[in-house]
């Protein structure tokens, strides 16, 4: 995925929509596997917790905290992306408007996820 961007960047040329959209989708996807996940063991989690299971509790915080770890990495690794080959390359109102977007979409996709363990 980040390929995508990087070739094209590196030459200081703008995403084609097809790249853009191409990343975009990519991470999308990628994101949300993760946040699927995420919930579901979260749910387990608070589960495990009704039923005084700390054994099980343990063992799922453990890996709850793990898909956390990946969720950030991931959208830590398109946020350094866009700030540093996609933006800055993005001249057609369009792109920026597009690449701007997704810069707002991962901060967001990480903190709603973690979120909804407090809801």
């Amino acid at each position: 995925m980040a390929k995508v961007s990087v070739s094209a960047s590196l030459e200081n040329e703008e995403l084609t929509m097809e790249e853009r959209n191409l990343l975009s989708v990519a991470y999308k996807n990628v994101i949300g596997a993760r946040r699927a996940s995420w919930r579901i063991i979260s749910t387990i989690e608070q589960k495990e917790e009704r039923r005084g299971n700390e054994n099980h509790v343990s063992v799922i915080h453990d890996y709850r905290a793990e898909i956390e770890t990946e969720l950030s990495s991931i959208c830590d690794k398109i946020l350094k992306v866009l700030y540093s080959r996609v933006i800055p390359v993005a001249k057609a109102g369009d792109s920026k408007i597009q690449n701007l977007e997704m810069k707002g979409d991962y901060p967001t996709g990480v903190s709603t996820s973690f979120d909804l363990l407090d809801a």
